[in-house]
């Protein structure tokens, strides 16, 4: 018996009409969750998202878009810092959406699952990513920024994993909005956006990184300044760091 019919099969079967809305389905059939079965066609992905959705979708395009600035900056003239400024400036634009998708998922009264899957790989990709690909553009180049910029993603990554987890489990207002965050969240890596774009604009990059260079020449290289991101990546993922929510 397929989904679709099973809701027939289930009116047929003397069901409480209290349970059967107008079309035969019970009050809490999931349109989404049907559409995103194996059983129903083609575009049923696409039929299947909320407006939130595609909102969402908006948020992590404003972090792909960012991630592709820096690839070109590398590619380009490093003297000309147009694609620099391109990838900073997406990434409030991808805060935008990431506030904008809430508000009209509690307008719609439309969430979903799926939907927090979404926010939380766009988050990843605006909030994760991209800042750590600007860094690399603007000169946090040795292998040992690459592992403390590896590190301060792979925080991020693990704080939403947590909060997809543990949502359910924190203390809500009467509204049922969560009373706090665990750790700082991830969009508040916009900070070191701005930090980055202040350099930029000092032309604080490359070989004029602040603070300079530890161990130049040998395996251990490194540019001090990226331990700013370890220690955003470590507020991330505290557990007994309580933010309020706004």
């Amino acid at each position: 018996m397929s989904k679709r019919t099973s809701y027939a099969a289930v009116a047929a079967e003397g069901a409480e009409s209290k349970e059967i809305d107008v079309t035969g389905k019970p009050e809490n059939y999931d349109k989404q969750k049907d559409l995103l079965s194996a059983e129903t066609g083609h575009f049923s992905l696409i039929r299947a998202m909320h407006l939130a959705d595609l909102i969402t979708e908006l948020n992590g395009a404003c972090g792909v878009l960012s991630v592709f600035s820096s690839l070109r900056y590398c590619a380009g003239d490093p003297s000309s810092l147009s694609d620099i400024y391109m990838a900073l400036a997406f990434l409030p634009f991808g805060l935008f959406f990431d506030f904008f998708d809430g508000k009209v998922a509690r307008w719609r009264k439309k969430s979903s699952m799926m939907g927090q899957e979404l926010d939380s790989l766009a988050d990843l990709i605006s909030f994760g990513v991209a800042p750590a690909a600007v860094a690399f553009a603007i000169g946090f180049r040795t292998p040992l920024d690459h592992l403390c910029l590896a590190f301060f993603v792979l925080c991020g990554l693990t704080r939403l994993a947590r909060f997809n987890v543990t949502a359910a489990n924190i203390p809500k207002d009467a509204t049922g909005k969560a009373a706090y965050f665990e750790g700082t969240p991830i969009p508040t890596t916009l900070g070191l956006d701005a930090v980055m774009a202040y350099w930029v604009s000092q032309g604080w990059i490359h070989d004029a990184l602040p603070f300079g260079v530890w161990f130049a020449g040998t395996p251990l290289e490194v540019h001090p300044a990226v331990i700013a991101f370890m220690i955003h990546g470590c507020l991330m993922t505290s557990k007994t760091l309580h933010v309020p929510k706004p």
